[in-house]
């Protein structure tokens, strides 16, 4: 197995096998053996075993695992420029590739998030990175350097004092109420995609799921008697989160009438399927979500994740705590929930403003 095999983007549970692999081998790589180059400023052969470790002790994410990937074979790229191997990277060096990162300098060679860069590779310039995507490649390098260290292959932490970019306050976009409802009520009919789609939709809003939680829901993950279901988050972590009323009906009908004439003679576990009786995906629910947003006038105002942010904000002006919110949401921090209470206020003094007969005065 050649290095491009294993920078390659594994299957779920190859990255555990050829850690296992490179694990064994360890001792030679801390010994003469890193001396030798590799490519990509040596990346590749530190990058599954850490790939490894995320997956089996840590429960990342698929997509995280990815994420954290590329970022990797971006730094490799960058410091091959510069004549450095990864384990000998200073705090300098790993500076220099933010601040590159940051300015959108000329890449040469360097991936911008998950996709090859094209006209980096040639030498062209890429335009400069988001706060939030240099904030996770910061969180990348991090991680990645705090294991080499646990791991004996380098003595001194160059992250140690790397400072990521300051978070900016983003309010995410959310629907009201009437809009909400207007885009439930575009699944017009009994045809099987029309009462999946209605389906879909209510849970969504009705349980605040993200996209990666509601196509991998299964049959054994609802009750309908009981009226909840159990959603599984990021690092799959499991929780229970209610389902309202109107959600219960549009399940059951699905269940009943839809489910069924779509899965035809397969079988299936996944909840929501596609056309063909397959399991839905990310890019197919992302699709069924835009087309009724069309339908409900609301294009431009949003992607899956607004209903999970709906959700939260409309949870919270009713009446909800915030310990309670977190939890269904499925945070691990609760200041990533706390963002609803900003959101929150300011719609409360839009209302307040638009509405009071002495307020326009302010």
């Amino acid at each position: 197995m050649g290095t491009a095999d294993l920078v390659s983007s594994p299957a779920p549970g190859e990255i555990a096998e050829r850690g296992a692999v490179l694990r064994d081998g360890r001792a030679r790589r801390r010994g003469g053996s890193q001396g030798q180059r590799g490519g990509r400023g040596g990346v590749e052969s530190l990058l599954i075993d850490f790939l490894a470790y995320l997956e089996l002790e840590r429960g990342l994410s698929r997509n995280t695992l990815e994420a954290y990937r590329c970022d990797l074979l971006q730094l490799g790229d960058f410091l091959e420029r510069r004549g450095v191997r990864v384990s000998d990277a200073t705090h300098r060096d790993l500076a220099a590739f933010l601040s590159e990162l940051s300015s959108g300098a000329p890449a040469g060679g360097a991936r911008n998030g998950t996709r090859a860069n094209a006209a980096g590779r040639d030498g062209g310039a890429r335009p400069p990175v988001a706060a939030a995507t240099l904030g996770r490649k910061v969180a990348c390098l991090r991680s990645f350097y705090r294991h080499l260290r646990r791991e004996g292959v380098i003595e001194h932490d160059p992250t140690a004092d790397l400072h990521g970019p300051r978070k900016t306050q983003r309010l995410p976009r959310v629907l009201t109420r009437q809009e909400v409802a207007r885009l439930l009520r575009d699944p017009k009919g009994t045809e099987p995609l029309a009462l999946r789609d209605r389906a879909l939709l209510e849970v969504m809003y009705a349980c605040g799921l993200r996209v990666s939680e509601v196509t991998g829901l299964e049959l054994g993950d609802v009750d309908l008697e009981e009226g909840m279901l159990c959603a599984r988050g990021k690092g799959s972590k499991e929780r229970l989160v209610p389902i309202g009323r109107q959600a219960i009906a549009a399940l059951s009908a699905y269940s009943a009438r839809g489910r069924p004439a779509l899965l035809g003679a397969r079988t299936e576990s996944k909840l929501f399927l596609n056309r063909r009786g397959g399991g839905l995906t990310r890019q197919g629910l992302y699709k069924i979500v835009q087309g009724h947003a069309r339908g409900a006038g609301l294009q431009e105002r949003m992607s899956p994740h607004t209903l999970r942010h709906s959700f939260a904000t409309h949870l919270l002006a009713g009446g909800c705590d915030l310990r309670s919110l977190q939890e269904m949401l499925g945070h691990a921090d609760l200041a990533t929930t706390q963002v609803y209470t900003h959101l929150s206020a300011e719609r409360l003094k839009d209302a307040y403003f638009s509405a009071h007969p002495r307020a326009s005065s302010r």
